[in-house]
């Protein structure tokens, strides 16, 4: 049986590090910094750390940026935040080379960020339904993605 890292908890977490696209690398590898598991930032913080990372190409890591706001942010605002951690997926899954996942998660996402229309703290949804919409008809077609494109704007 494989031991699982826990927290001091008794809370399963994988201590191993991770490349920029959020896979796993074999313990002792150098990988990318980590995002904490208890980050809780305030939400013009989250979104500018999470842009930082969209920038330098760390999807993976804004996702996990983005997923600690969702988990907590206020009921009222689960919509947005999923939203956005759930595009920030899709953009990883573009990096990793899987179109379904990509197409299936920026779906997801626009969806999500639909329905939690008025967007606060100036959050462009128009913005990012037109990029999530470009880089859908990209995969559709089974063009090549550039990394320049998989930067979104999350703030107008």
């Amino acid at each position: 049986m494989v031991r699982r890292d826990r927290d001091d908890a008794g809370h399963a977490r994988n201590a191993r590090p991770r490349d920029r696209f959020g896979r796993p690398l074999p313990l002792g590898s150098p990988g990318v910094e980590r995002i904490p598991d208890d980050l809780e930032l305030p939400p013009n913080e989250t979104l500018d750390y999470a842009q930082r990372l969209l920038d330098d190409g760390l999807a993976f890591n804004a996702h996990e940026v983005l997923e600690a706001a969702w988990k907590s942010g206020p009921f009222a605002e689960r919509m947005l935040w999923q939203g956005l951690a759930q595009y920030a997926v899709g953009l990883t899954h573009i990096q990793r080379g899987n179109p379904k996942g990509a197409r299936t998660l920026l779906e997801r996402a626009v969806g999500r960020l639909d329905a939690a229309e008025p967007l606060p703290y100036d959050v462009d949804g128009p913005g990012l339904r037109t990029h999530a919409e470009r880089l859908l008809t990209d995969l559709a077609a089974g063009r090549e993605i550039p990394e320049d494109d998989l930067i979104p704007r999350l703030r107008g």
